[in-house]
């Protein structure tokens, strides 16, 4: 027996609480109200909400989520964050670039580039301004002011919109496609394209021993631990996981327990209101149960998600996975 379910009955299992929950769902209204953005539970780390919070609503070119997304991008939450071009803090700014746009969002009388306090609000200011340089430029105000903080307003100013430039387009592509997945939905999660395959994966590993570190190679003798065989049930869909649990987490937009679809990443936290505390994920399958690695000296197996450190749960997109920084800047 396999978490109460036996092996040889699992693909019956499955396909029972995948039916039934498409089924319960497909009455669900999928278009969502208009309103102010907030942030989805535990996205943004507890000690930086509020300031995300406040300044995200410093001008109509930004938003909470967008600033969130932008900070975790440069620096996954990293006060301490410094990259090889010397660009520091949790906002990453380079001197020169500090010099002349830090501001002093705590009002203790000093501009410092370590303080979240100073940090954070200079982004929002620095984003807010550059949104002030390209106001009159065609096409959408928040893509426009990303691509300034890019590649120069100028540049924005001469393309009218966001340049010809790769890079630049990149960077609005991920930071639109990050804000997806910091802000709280305001209607029904569209289901994933790809479920059904992350799960076909999932269910034939079931029984397989657990292994720390596992990704499932020939070496490994194909065990997995929770976040690599997410990842690897993904994969097999063409979309890339990071490779542990708490940036998969960042992966696309979180449908409340109520709303949750087979193929859904489950996630469970030491800290409720910090989703960089995540230790565990999971692949749901509807019913209230997941397909899960939990842990030594078990085997991959059902379980129920609705326990004491149940996070909350993620719908994979391609362009949310494909968004998430694969390097951040080191302490």
């Amino acid at each position: 027996m396999v978490g109460g379910i036996g092996v040889g009955m699992a693909m019956c299992f499955v396909a029972l609480l995948v039916v039934g929950t498409y089924s319960a769902a497909a009455g669900l209204v999928s278009s969502g109200s208009s309103g102010a953005v907030g942030l989805a539970k535990g996205a943004v780390p507890a000690r930086f909400r509020p300031l995300v919070e406040k300044w995200g609503n410093l001008c109509p070119a930004i938003n909470p989520a967008l600033l969130a997304a932008q900070l975790y991008q440069e620096s996954g939450w990293n006060p301490r964050a410094e990259s090889p071009a010397a660009a520091q803090g949790i906002a990453q700014f380079i001197p020169g670039t500090w010099a002349g746009h830090g501001i002093d969002g705590d009002k203790d009388g000093d501009r410092d580039v370590w303080d979240p306090a100073d940090a954070i609000p200079s982004a929002a200011s620095y984003d807010c301004e550059l949104a002030g340089y390209v106001k009159k430029v065609p096409g959408d105000q928040t893509d426009n002011m990303l691509a300034a903080y890019n590649a120069g307003a100028y540049r924005v100013i001469r393309s009218g919109g966001v340049p010809d430039i790769e890079e630049t387009q990149n960077y609005v592509t991920i930071i639109r496609s990050l804000e997806k997945s910091f802000a709280r939905p305001v209607g029904r999660v569209q289901p994933s394209q790809q479920a059904a395959g992350a799960i076909y994966f999932a269910q034939k590993k079931l029984g397989t021993k657990y292994l720390w570190g596992g990704n499932g190679t020939a070496e490994q003798g194909g065990r997995f631990d929770c976040s690599g065989l997410t990842q690897a049930a993904y994969r097999t869909v063409d979309i890339e996981l990071p490779r542990v649990a708490n940036d998969q987490y960042n992966a696309g937009p979180h449908p409340s327990r109520d709303e949750l679809l087979p193929g859904d990443l489950v996630f469970f936290s030491d800290d409720l209101n910090n989703s960089r505390a995540i230790h565990h994920v999971g692949l749901y399958v509807g019913g209230g149960y997941m397909i899960n690695a939990p842990y030594t000296g078990a085997v991959i197996r059902f379980d129920k998600i609705d326990t004491p450190d149940y996070f909350g749960a993620t719908r994979v997109t391609k362009d949310g996975a494909a968004a998430l920084p694969t390097a951040l800047p080191a302490a």
